[in-house]
């Protein structure tokens, strides 16, 4: 990839727009709490006081098929992100918080912290380079920008647009990761050998970019538009391009857990609830109301068994009763479309309250490890792992270091957001992501699922974490430092 600057550019920035919510040490603190009785934990371990509740009272094969079924219903409709079906899953698990014990934010409306976020789609894009039209087929853009015109024959020297040259040898994905860390504009010149990525990446920057509206507000993001050429120098250039712009509300669910003597520090259990919707109509329509399941993804595992977990763990630390600590259970809206959901929620919230994060993402499947097994990503970025295990070594049952590093796991879930911050967020999984034939596909339904292996990982993460939830435990903090930055653009 080579690197040259030139041209010029106007740039219209998207307005701000008032967000909406906020959770607070403040508001946390203006709970009522709510205590029980000591309670026994353990697949076979009792207490002294020998309580009648255990992990297996609390945590049911029953009840997790239900609220994985019903997530992952044909129903819902894949539970897209802007679309009625997701606000139904919302309200789902709203009901089923209420139904656990949790209660919701003083600032929330019925368990709802709403958000704002642009939704940023491609128009119009003509490009002209050393005199040669280029066609729709052959041009792709990724814009946080309302619209842009580059022309080489207004000024020539030291302009902010990038003209980068990526060849046969070049790798793509990188190269375009790389622009996407430095925001600003670029204009891309790729060659043909690359055209089969090339339309992944065209049909995927087609469908727009979702930016925060705090985050459209600032001078962050960019332009990056390829052509697919083998032109090899660049004379003249004449680039012109504009978006349209529409704002919606997206809403995480989030519930708490008040703590006792540690209530401002905060355990987060979380998990996603959006997923990817149904295959469009046959003329490419957006498809409202499938009727065939083999035009809905589901998202049985990805990631209606996550959320299935955190609710069913909220009930069993609610019976519980030993939560020294303050609980919070958040269901995430657009994590498949960029993880906004969560980059909202750690805006409105002190990171450093934050304890630990225990993102759950996929568990529906036995890992290569075994039933009822589940690998955390990051292992090596915190002490939290170890900690974990010592927890449960008298289960004889361990968690594992995730064994696919090289998909680079730590980085595609909601834990990224918050470990940019420095806490100790991970996610845990089971999933064989290396075999699975289901991934991102409307095969992804509950008849792909395993679900007593998952019942037993839901119990061995009840297990894991109590320490964590009755504070003897805290976990060495994420450097900051170390864990990559998000792009800029898309």
């Amino acid at each position: 990839m080579t690197l040259t600057t030139t041209k010029n550019m106007t740039n219209k920035r998207l307005k701000p727009v008032v967000l909406a919510t906020s959770i607070t040490l403040l508001s946390l603190a203006s709970l009522s709490l709510t205590g029980c009785s000591n309670m026994h934990l353990g697949f076979d371990e009792k207490t002294e006081e020998s309580a009648s509740v255990t992990v297996d009272d609390t945590i049911t094969l029953e009840q997790i098929t239900k609220d994985v079924s019903y997530l992952a219903s044909n129903n819902l409709q894949g539970r897209n992100n802007f679309t009625p079906n997701i606000r139904q899953a919302a309200d789902f698990i709203a009901k089923r918080f209420n139904e656990v014990g949790l209660t919701p934010a003083p600032s929330d409306l019925n368990f709802k912290q709403q958000y704002l976020v642009q939704r940023i789609t491609p128009n119009m894009l003509t490009v002209e380079i050393n005199g040669q039209a280029f066609d729709s087929e052959s041009l792709s853009m990724a814009t946080t920008a309302t619209d842009f015109d580059w022309n080489s024959n207004v000024v020539k020297n030291n302009l902010p647009v990038n003209i980068v040259m990526v060849g046969e040898d070049d790798n793509m994905r990188k190269s375009l990761s790389e622009l996407n860390k430095q925001g600003g504009q670029h204009l891309v010149l790729l060659h043909p050998k690359h055209e089969e990525s090339f339309k992944r990446y065209q049909s995927y920057f087609a469908q727009g970019l979702t930016k925060l509206v705090d985050e459209s507000a600032t001078e962050q993001g960019g332009v990056i538009v390829i052509a697919l050429t083998d032109i090899s120098k660049v004379i003249q250039f004449n680039v012109k391009g504009n978006a349209k712009v529409s704002t919606s509300a997206l809403s995480n669910v989030v519930g708490i857990l008040p703590g006792k003597s540690k209530a401002n520090e905060i355990v987060l259990y979380s998990a996603h609830y959006d997923h990817l919707g149904v295959k469009p109509s046959i003329d490419g329509a957006p498809n409202s109301n499938a009727q065939q399941s083999s035009d809905i993804f589901n998202g049985a595992d990805d990631d209606a068994s996550g959320v299935s977990a955190i609710i069913n763990l909220a009930n069993h630390f609610a019976k519980l009763g030993n939560n020294e600590r303050t609980l919070m259970f958040a269901a995430f809206s657009a994590e498949e479309i960029g993880g906004f959901g969560s980059k909202h929620f750690s805006t409105n919230l002190e990171p450093t309250t934050i304890t630990a994060m225990i993102n759950i993402e996929m568990v529906g499947k036995p890992a290569v490890f075994g039933d009822g097994t589940v690998w955390m990503t990051g292992m090596d970025r915190s002490n939290l792992g170890e900690q974990l295990n010592q927890a449960l070594a008298p289960q004889n049952l361990k968690v594992y270091a995730d064994p696919y590093p090289k998909q680079n796991l730590f980085y595609r879930s909601d834990n990224a957001t918050l470990a940019r911050l420095g806490v100790p967020a991970h996610s845990f999984s089971s999933t064989q992501l290396d075999k699975d034939q289901h991934y991102h596909q409307v095969t992804d339904d509950i008849n792909s699922l395993n679900l007593p292996s998952m019942l037993q990982v839901v119990k061995m993460l009840a297990i894991a974490t109590t320490p964590l939830v009755d504070g003897s435990i805290t976990p060495s903090r994420i450097d900051p430092n170390k864990v990559k930055r998000s792009g800029l653009i898309y």
